[in-house]
C-alpha cells in the first residue's frame, strides 16, 4: 500500500499543474468565453469580447500551441499531453485502489464513486430528451 501511495503522490504532483490547466480552460470553453459573440453564453446579445489571454490559452487546449508563437503543435508537448491523460488515469485508479482498501468509509468510497458514474450518464440522457 505504501508503493501505491507513493506512485499516487508523485504523479499526482507531476502532472496537477497541466491538469489544473486543462481543468481551466476546458471549464471557461464549455461555456464559449473564448471565442466572440454570438455563441458566447454569457453574452447572448453577441457584444461579448474574450480577453486575449484567454483565446491565447484556448489555443493550447484547442491546437497544442500558443497562437502567435508557432504554427504548429509540439510533438514534445503532445507526447507529454499523452503522458497527461495515462498519468491521470493512473492516479485516478490508484486514488480508487486506496479508497476502496481502507477499512473505515469503504461503503461511502464506493457510493460516491458509483454516484460519480451515474450522474454524469443521468445528466447526458436528460440532455438527449
Amino acid at each position: 500500500m505504501k508503493w501505491i501511495r507513493t506512485v499516487h503522490l508523485y504523479l499526482g504532483c507531476l502532472f496537477a499543474p497541466m491538469l489544473i490547466f486543462f481543468c481551466a480552460s476546458g471549464a471557461w470553453q464549455l461555456f464559449g468565453l473564448h471565442r466572440a459573440a454570438k455563441k458566447a453564453l454569457v453574452v447572448p446579445d453577441g457584444s461579448y469580447v474574450p480577453p486575449e489571454w484567454m483565446v491565447s490559452l484556448s489555443s493550447v487546449h484547442l491546437r497544442q500551441g500558443i497562437d502567435g508563437l508557432s504554427n504548429h503543435a509540439s510533438p514534445a508537448f503532445r507526447w507529454f499531453a499523452l503522458a497527461l491523460a495515462l498519468g491521470i488515469i493512473a492516479t485516478a485508479v490508484l486514488g480508487l485502489v486506496m479508497a476502496f482498501r481502507r477499512h473505515r468509509g469503504r461503503w461511502v468510497a464506493v457510493g460516491v464513486t458509483v454516484a460519480g458514474l451515474v450522474l454524469p450518464a443521468l445528466f447526458l440522457w436528460m440532455a438527449g430528451r
